[in-house]
């Protein structure tokens, strides 16, 4: 899969800075305070011209079985974000963290060009050329920040659908969260430096998680590289899922459909499990058909992996890697550390390893070489998940757990 490890590939695509277009009516509602000095009746009126930006384009709701939606509705200026808007979205963040009605929160854009371009750098600017004092510099940062330190503890599940545009403060508000979905359209960039600031909104910390001990991320922070291919985010670690962008309103609608238990992430794991490996299939067979010599490529290669592995095994194997990856960075879970999961590769590995499909494969490969494994289950549709989450559990009191 030369586009997921290849670091040419990965990284090949143009870089250039981010359009964030913004009217002069929206800048002047989101600094009225600091600019103008008015009467008591226009200086009230002017608060409630914020407000009422503020909640155009924040939007919050919260459904019946309890998905709480926040909508970025600034279309003209790819959802670049503001100080008002930073501060309503953490408020209601906020709200909804002790909210019992609330059992997840969804993030969406109202926009397919963009889910969010970034921090409204114009506006910023133009405070600082009038005065290098301005407190407005501190005010929008401390307001990023925060509100990117409340995304990254949220309690409740927290799932991005970021479609389009995902830069700068854009990766912020999604690439902290828990369940980070790519479409075919998400372009991911950190173009900080090519404006003389820096790739900040936590980035660093997502690019040390990345492969080749964190240098991938470290090139693309310095480079401002674009990812415009699905594979490309999931591998860097941006994305989690893949979902077609064309699929997004019937996601929205399962979620919306949802009755959730008492472990909201359970049912979070449950509802994005197929997107995890049937839907890519699907949309794999897609991209064969493409113009483009180097997708086909990938495509190919890509279902040429995953053709031949053992669907039971397939389904076992993202189970595992998304069990371990959501308890990454997390003190209180056993697969935070790499003794916590040899232990469970261990049980794991004695219980597959007395499935007939390990004697198969072994007999396809190495030993006939016909390769023609007869796999059972023999598709991804005929798994029992049920059986697939039994290799977990603690081995019977007569086998001894592994020791480390």
């Amino acid at each position: 899969m030369r586009s997921l490890f290849g670091a040419s590939q990965i990284l090949a695509k143009s870089s250039s800075l981010f359009a964030n277009p913004t009217t002069r009516s929206q800048r002047r509602n989101s600094f009225s305070f600091s600019l103008f000095k008015t009467s008591k009746a226009s200086l009230s009126f002017r608060s409630f011209a914020i407000m009422a930006a503020m909640d155009e384009f924040v939007k919050g709701s919260v459904h019946p079985n309890g998905v709480a939606v926040i909508t970025l509705d600034r279309p003209k200026a790819l959802n670049a974000m503001n100080l008002d808007m930073d501060i309503r979205y953490k408020k209601i963040l906020d709200e909804w963290e002790s909210d019992p009605r609330v059992k997840c929160v969804l993030v969406d854009s109202s926009s397919p060009r963009a889910f969010c371009a970034g921090m409204d750098i114009k506006g910023v600017v133009a405070e600082i050329q009038k005065d290098k004092n301005t407190p407005l510099v501190q005010k929008v940062f401390t307001a990023e920040y925060s509100l990117i330190c409340k995304i990254s503890e949220y309690k409740k599940p927290y799932i991005s659908f970021m479609d389009g545009i995902t830069m700068g403060f854009g990766i912020g508000l999604s690439g902290h969260g828990r369940y980070r979905i790519i479409t075919e359209r998400t372009v991911l960039a950190m173009p900080e430096n090519g404006i003389g600031l820096f790739p900040d909104v936590g980035f660093a910390y997502i690019a040390a998680q990345s492969p080749g001990g964190g240098s991938v991320g470290a090139y693309l922070g310095m480079t401002g590289k674009r990812i415009s291919t699905p594979a490309d985010a999931v591998y860097v670690g941006l994305g989690t899922h893949f979902v077609p962008s064309g699929s997004l309103g019937p996601l929205r609608e399962a979620l919306l459909a949802t009755t959730f238990s008492e472990d909201p992430h359970d049912d979070m794991e449950a509802l994005l499990a197929k997107y995890r490996i049937n839907e890519t299939i699907e949309e794999l067979k897609k991209y064969q058909l493409s113009s483009e010599a180097a997708v086909v490529e990938w495509a190919n290669e890509a279902l040429q992996g995953l053709g031949k592995g053992a669907p039971f095994s397939l389904c076992l194997t993202q189970k595992h890697f998304s069990k371990v990856a959501s308890a990454h960075g997390k003190e209180d879970s056993e697969l935070s550390t790499l003794s916590g999961v040899m232990k469970t590769e261990y049980r794991i590995a004695l219980r597959s390893s007395l499935r007939n499909d390990f004697a198969e494969g072994v007999r396809a490969v190495l030993v006939d070489k016909d390769q023609n494994p007869k796999w059972n289950p023999a598709s991804l549709e005929e798994v029992d998940h049920s059986a697939v989450e039994t290799l977990f559990g603690p081995l019977s009191p007569e086998v001894e757990e592994l020791r480390v």
